[in-house]
């Protein structure tokens, strides 16, 4: 008989590719998982896993119980959300991994609504960037991801998650106010090529649609300047510092009295926001209706 928890570890060795990240993950010490997958291994009769100086792969008989693994881990999830719901699950904790800037866009708002309509679910926040949020969903570190696409994200049709679009907005240009296209009425990328960049940092999922909407336009932007926080990124901008692509949400209440904020000229870059749950637990009576006020936030 496969116990479930053994599968659950399983997936972190192959999420994270070692013992010992997938050992932090799940709150536990490595000697403990690398027992747990021994003792798979001898309930499966087959080796699942190999160990190497890049650190751990699956076997392809080990690959073949991922597959199950994922369709299992789901099914056990829609059974914990109709148990709670058949005990009314009208009261609970939820925890929501969000970016900055999509807590203040959706999440907040979120948690208005359902102080209203499910007085009994008590919602934790916590900053992530959507790079992180997903990885702490999938080690059941939170309940809700709200995330942005970015590359390497999971796919749509990734079997370990049910994902809900939210939003999506542009990225607008900010230049300096005595930048020489401060009076265009729309910037396009290609004249921004030799300037100096400000940016997110290599990870950030914003870091991501800056390099590729540069890339688009033909060249590499040459960023000198780095940070995670947008504010900090327009105060820079503000200074002559050089220019950058933010997200217009993130550009909201902000001091922008010695910068310029442009649209992009012809297709803009533009961030996708999506909340995620692990696969069959969007049904579960607590975690439905907070996706459900999500959604309707942003809206």
């Amino acid at each position: 008989m496969i116990e479930a928890r053994r599968l659950h570890i399983l997936r972190a060795v192959a999420d994270h590719r070692t013992v010992t990240a997938a050992a932090a993950a799940l709150y536990l010490t490595p000697s403990a998982v690398s027992q747990q997958l021994t003792a798979l291994e001898q309930e499966t009769g087959h080796r699942l896993v190999e160990r190497g100086a890049r650190g751990v792969r699956l076997t392809p008989a080990g690959e073949i119980l991922l597959t199950h693994t994922n369709a299992v881990l789901a099914q056990l999830e829609r059974a914990e959300a109709e148990l709670a719901a058949y005990s009314s699950g009208a009261a609970g904790t939820v925890t929501v991994a969000a970016f900055a800037t999509g807590i203040g866009l959706v999440v907040a708002p979120a948690l208005t609504r359902l102080a209203r309509t499910a007085p009994g679910i008590r919602i934790r926040v916590q900053d992530a960037e959507g790079d992180a949020s997903l990885p702490m969903v999938l080690d059941r570190q939170v309940d809700v991801a709200v995330a942005v696409e970015y590359r390497g994200a999971p796919g749509a049709d990734d079997a370990r998650l049910t994902r809900v679009p939210l939003y999506a907005e542009p990225f607008d240009a900010v230049l300096p106010a005595g930048h020489r296209l401060a009076a265009s009425d729309r910037v396009p990328l290609a004249e921004l090529a030799k300037d100096t960049w400000i940016g997110p940092f290599p990870g950030n999922p914003c870091h991501d649609v800056v390099v590729l909407a540069c890339e688009h336009a033909g060249f590499q932007p040459r960023v000198e300047h780095s940070s995670d926080d947008f504010r900090a990124v327009v105060a820079l901008a503000s200074a002559g510092a050089g220019v950058a692509l933010v997200p217009r949400s993130a550009l909201r209440g902000m001091d922008l009295s010695d910068a310029v904020v442009r649209p992009v000229d012809g297709v803009a870059p533009t961030r996708r926001v999506f909340a995620a749950v692990r696969c069959g637990a969007e049904e579960h009576p607590l975690i439905r209706p907070v996706l459900e006020a999500l959604g309707e936030a942003a809206e």
